[in-house]
């Protein structure tokens, strides 16, 4: 499809035709006949001679390629683009934001991979939370581990699939033994703070109580909740621990429900997969799409035509006048032969 970034030039392509419908034809005036009796003979014949003018009129090939450098020329002004075919982006339609557990006890061994084989807390996580990953097509995705204090690991992004290889390689304790819950929702507030999306979502993983936070985790939920933040907890400790490992299934209730969130726990694999099923489906606008057609001009293919029109008018004449040269030489060399003869 072929357009014009500036149509009203097109206009000027009848300018020509009224320039020669409007002006006079230019005109030089020289004597025709030069005699020193002209004006005896004038009188003899009763006649007044009077001013004339002579009229160059160009040949056809010429006015030709006048009109195609003209159209040429106006043609390239009008910018004509061939409009590409449309390219479709799809908008992302919310912020997810997943925070999980590296601390100590996360290497505890009483989940189930799908093969039946047991497995530690992070790596039944891990497995759950790549398939959740691998559907998060149309969301921005960030990564937060925590420890004795959070830290960011992938800021939002489109890019799943670095985001899963990410997630893949973290390891228990890399952030410290302990559990900084309430600093993590506090990072997390930093990073939605400098987000412009307005759909906001935090899930929470972790499998004990916060023993490391400078902020409190009811508090940071409070902040959380005025900031337009849902955070979505979801418990895979043992309820039956004690100490530094004992769940703290108060704290983690009282944080989902005072930001509109699910509290959710998980004692095995299958119940933590259907957690996060159950938070694919919760607060998803409708995805959103635009479309852009490139535009490319291509004014310079009616310049190069204008062009290449002139100069192959230009090499036509001269290489006529140089026959023209060519043949009076040879009938002069003629003349001066026979009168030698």
């Amino acid at each position: 499809m072929i357009t014009f970034a500036a149509p009203w030039a097109l206009a000027l392509l009848p300018l020509p035709l009224t320039v020669m419908w409007l002006m006079p034809p230019y005109r030089r005036s020289e004597s025709s006949l030069r005699a020193p009796f002209l004006n005896r003979l004038a009188a003899i014949l009763g006649r007044r001679p009077t001013d004339g003018a002579t009229i160059a009129h160009g040949d056809w090939s010429r006015a030709v390629v006048l009109a195609v450098a003209w159209l040429a020329s106006v043609g390239a002004l009008a910018r004509p683009q061939i409009v590409e075919p449309p390219i479709v982006k799809r908008l992302p339609r919310r912020d997810l934001l997943l925070a999980v557990d590296l601390s100590g006890s996360m290497e505890t061994q009483d989940f189930t991979d799908a093969g039946g084989k047991t497995v530690d807390r992070l790596t039944a996580v891990k497995q759950v939370l790549d398939d959740f990953l691998s559907r998060r097509a149309g969301d921005r995705v960030g990564l937060v581990f925590f420890g004795n204090a959070p830290f960011v690991q992938v800021p939002f992004t489109e890019d799943l699939k670095l985001c899963r290889q990410l997630l893949d390689e973290a390891q228990t304790k890399m952030a410290g033994p302990q559990t900084a819950f309430g600093d993590a929702i506090g990072l997390a507030i930093t990073l939605f703070d400098r987000s412009p999306m307005k759909n906001r979502v935090l899930i929470a993983l972790t499998d004990g109580n916060d023993t490391a936070s400078r902020v409190p985790p009811r508090k940071a939920s409070e902040i959380a909740r005025d900031r337009g933040i849902v955070v979505h907890t979801v418990a895979v400790g043992d309820p039956r621990a004690a100490g530094e490992d004992a769940l703290d299934v108060a704290t983690l209730e009282a944080v989902s429900s005072a930001t509109g969130g699910l509290y959710s726990f998980a004692a095995d694999r299958e119940q933590l997969a259907t957690i996060y099923a159950r938070l694919d489906k919760l607060d998803a606008p409708p995805a959103q799409t635009v479309a852009h057609r490139p535009r490319r001009d291509v004014y310079w293919i009616l310049l190069a035509v204008g062009l290449a029109a002139t100069l192959l008018l230009h090499a036509i004449e001269l290489a006529a006048r140089q026959l023209r040269h060519a043949s009076d030489r040879r009938r002069t060399v003629a003349s001066q032969a026979e009168a030698a003869a």
